[in-house]
């Protein structure tokens, strides 16, 4: 964990089934050892890539509870908790912090669509509810709004919301939010092959999918980065590009519970709407795993 604010390198973490597709909590603790042995300093449990629409409220907690316990003296322990409801994240956040969450990331409310003003009553109201630090996440392709620079910015003076989870892809916008921001908020990318672009403009660390195999490698990008070795940093971005890229072939979390599945961890199949991948997107991310000595083929 960062000793200075808060983790540079936390995982989205996928959520792992039995095979009745119940939540699998002892392969969610495993998961969770292994990552933060490989250089994760932040785990988020029911994110979007925890496939946070398909779990309930208690299946959420339940994970908090197990994660917390496994690593939570070694690690950053973040909560998924934003909903479309106002009310159902007010009521999910307070209970994120009393189950001992380290903090909640709140994503912009989905397909209602409310105006800046809205979204900045609703993270307010969010905020003022836990008082446990608060990720705003802004992830307009998958919301369908995007949660302007200026509101982001008039949030960052709430005392506890500390930092932005920006998956907007738009580096000018990063750049205005840290120029107006206090100098203590932190910006992380979300997307990983937008960390390093993302650090150059004053970003902390990032929320990141490919960290379930290249953890170590992500933070020791970082740790180039910020000791000016800029080169280095910029060798390491490149080698992961590919497994950044093979991380979108298809709807996250497809292709990143595959690859991890296919490296020997098991966390199971997906919950309905999402299906497996087959056929040739398959075989491409094999190809990557491979050629990147991830599996052995």
């Amino acid at each position: 964990m960062s000793s200075n604010a808060h983790a540079r390198v936390i995982v989205a973490m996928v959520t792992p089934f039995d095979s009745s597709g119940d939540v699998d909590c002892s392969a969610a603790v495993r998961l969770s050892r292994h990552l933060v042995d490989h250089g994760a300093d932040g785990i988020l449990v029911s994110g979007t890539t925890g496939e946070s629409p398909a779990l309930t409220d208690r299946e959420k907690l339940g994970l908090l509870d197990a994660v917390l316990k496994a690593v939570g003296d070694r690690a950053e322990v973040w909560m998924g908790a934003g909903t479309n409801d106002t009310q159902a994240t007010v009521a999910l956040s307070r209970e994120g912090a009393n189950r001992g969450a380290h903090g909640i990331m709140l994503v912009t409310p989905y397909y209602n669509k409310p105006t800046q003003e809205g979204m900045y009553q609703h993270f307010r109201a969010a905020a003022e509810a836990c008082e446990l630090p608060v990720m705003l996440y802004n992830v307009p392709g998958r919301t369908g709004i995007n949660l302007e620079s200026d509101t982001v910015v008039r949030l960052a003076q709430l005392e506890n919301v500390v930092a932005l989870k920006e998956a907007s892809g738009d580096l000018d916008q990063v750049g205005r939010i840290r120029r107006s921001a206090p100098e203590d908020f932190l910006i992380y990318s979300g997307d990983d092959s937008l960390t390093l672009p993302i650090m150059s403009v004053g970003g902390w660390g990032v929320v990141s999918v490919a960290a379930h195999l290249v953890a170590d490698e992500i933070g020791d990008m970082i740790d180039f980065y910020l000791q000016g070795d800029i080169h280095r940093a910029s060798q390491l971005h490149l080698w992961m590009l590919p497994l950044f890229e093979a991380m979108t072939i298809q709807t996250n979390p497809i292709p990143v519970k595959t690859a991890v599945n296919l490296i020997g961890a098991d966390v199971g199949g997906f919950r309905p709407p999402l299906v497996d991948m087959e056929g040739t997107p398959l075989e491409e991310l094999r190809k990557v795993l491979t050629s990147m000595n991830l599996i052995n083929e």
